[in-house]
């Protein structure tokens, strides 16, 4: 499905189709221009505020951990009021019944929580993301970070309306036993990173999960920081 927007930002690109479009934009002032109640789930990565000057490893290499200044805390209250913003308008947007997808790290997945709460989400799940091959600890004082959460959250009040839940699919991808939160899935491989390398890429498998469990064909997927297009990839897939 597809909307027209009242005031067109800068298109730069769209399916042959004509169902789907990856706009260049301000996230914020984008939804503010997007109908209310026009969206049936929203699948995003949001900045986790990781770049601090830290080094990481990648390849084999010593990295610093910076990736732009979109990454950069702006301090936790500016941090918090920043997620209350962009949490704010997907709630405008989401149809009655629908659902969000938000992935984090510690550095950021509380304030999205609370931030949930504060607007009326409906918190359903936090799954937990292993990474099979996780980069190591340099400073060898803590444990190796080998997860992320991802929150899954609803509009639909309970007992007022239903959201989207296909529980028998994911149940049948799982052997036809009931699917736990953790799941181990690979980082993107080279496969999935032709067209360039994104800091901070999803693999399409982990994206495509969770609109399989949460979408039904026709529905309209958005992704206000669409980074890579792995949201836009995997809904096309689908």
């Amino acid at each position: 499905m597809a909307f027209q927007l009242p005031v067109q930002p800068q298109l730069v690109w769209t399916s042959e189709q004509g169902l789907s479009h990856l706009y260049r934009d301000d996230s914020l002032e984008l939804m503010a221009r997007l109908p209310a109640e026009s969206v049936d789930c929203i699948w995003t990565d949001p900045p986790y505020n990781l770049s601090n000057d830290g080094m990481t490893c990648v390849a084999g290499r010593m990295v610093k951990v910076n990736k732009g200044a979109w990454d950069r805390s702006q301090g936790i209250d500016q941090d918090h009021a920043f997620n209350q913003a962009w949490l704010a308008a997907c709630y405008r947007l989401l149809k009655p019944t629908g659902t969000i997808w938000v992935t984090g790290t510690l550095h950021v997945y509380p304030s999205v929580g609370f931030a949930m709460q504060q607007l009326g989400f409906r918190i359903l799940n936090d799954i937990i993301w292993e990474k099979p091959a996780p980069p190591p600890n340099l400073g060898c004082r803590c444990f190796t970070h080998a997860t992320e959460l991802i929150l899954w959250a609803t509009k639909a009040r309970r007992g007022k309306e239903h959201y989207t839940f296909n529980y028998k699919e994911m149940k049948a991808e799982n052997g036809d036993k009931q699917m736990k939160n953790v799941w181990r899935i690979s980082a993107p491989g080279k496969d999935e990173k032709l067209y360039g390398k994104h800091p901070t890429q999803k693999p399409v498998a982990l994206v495509a999960r969770c609109l399989r469990a949460s979408t039904n064909p026709g529905d309209l997927v958005f992704d206000p920081f669409a980074g890579s297009a792995t949201t836009g990839v995997a809904t096309l897939l689908l």
